[in-house]
């Protein structure tokens, strides 16, 4: 498995514990474990589970939950998940988000830093309501700072108002929000200074030219919260039809 970038997060790929790879790691497995904590009924989906730490993290906390079916489009990761994680309550399948189901439904589906990589988000927040068992939770995460411009794999920049109303459109109802905030450094972004930034986008002053609404966003961005990014992990429930 290639080592960690800002598409993919490989634990076992993070050696220096300067690194902003070992933080975001961190801030990774925090929202696993909000996500274990919410999880209800024995049935767990974690959608863009990646190389599957995330699922077996859910499987160590939770061993009341009888399966966890971690599920990415990367047949590389799934490959990896399969080496690396799989036991006899977590299985992983190479699917895509977008059309995945297994024919029953889950209790709770697990979707952390998924919703912004896709190019139709709306459409995959009404397809989660599908999957769920009629009292079934989602846990979702979002970058609620601006993101696309920094990262060429976000297609979507969020607001914490933005998002929500988009999954009470879609069928949830939201009960509880887990907020994080990670520091970057302009400089190791401008510079690409950490090796995790080697597939950023390659110049950010080009992107703005292009897209000056986004430069803007930025600036407002940090005005508002400095040099941070902005995280909302959110637990919904399936409203009730």
């Amino acid at each position: 498995m290639d080592a960690s970038t800002l598409e993919r997060l490989v634990p076992d790929d993070i050696r220096d514990e300067t690194a902003t790879g070992l933080e975001t790691l961190k801030l990774h497995l925090e929202r696993y474990d909000f996500a274990a904590a919410a999880a209800n009924g024995p049935r767990v989906l974690d959608m863009a589970c990646g190389v599957g730490y995330g699922s077996a993290r859910i499987a160590e906390l939770r061993p009341d939950v009888s399966s966890v079916t971690g599920v990415d489009l990367s047949a590389e990761a799934i490959a990896y998940a399969t080496r690396r994680y799989s036991g006899p309550r977590t299985r992983f399948l190479n699917a895509d988000a977008m059309t995945y189901s297994d024919g029953a439904p889950y209790d709770t589906i697990v979707s952390l830093e998924t919703i912004e990589h896709l190019p139709d988000p709306r459409g995959y927040a009404r397809r989660l309501p599908q999957l769920l068992a009629p009292d079934g939770v989602l846990v979702a995460s979002v970058p609620i700072t601006p993101s696309v411009d920094g990262n060429p794999h976000h297609l979507h920049d969020f607001s914490e108002r933005s998002f929500l109303k988009m999954m009470v459109e879609a069928g949830f109802a939201p009960e509880k929000t887990f907020y994080q905030d990670q520091p970057f450094s302009p400089f190791a972004v401008a510079f690409k200074t950490d090796k995790r930034m080697a597939d950023a986008r390659p110049s950010l002053a080009a992107f703005y030219l292009r897209r000056p609404d986004k430069l803007l966003l930025r600036l407002k961005a940090t005005l508002v919260h400095g040099f941070k990014n902005r995280y909302a992990t959110v637990v919904f429930r399936k409203a009730a039809a």
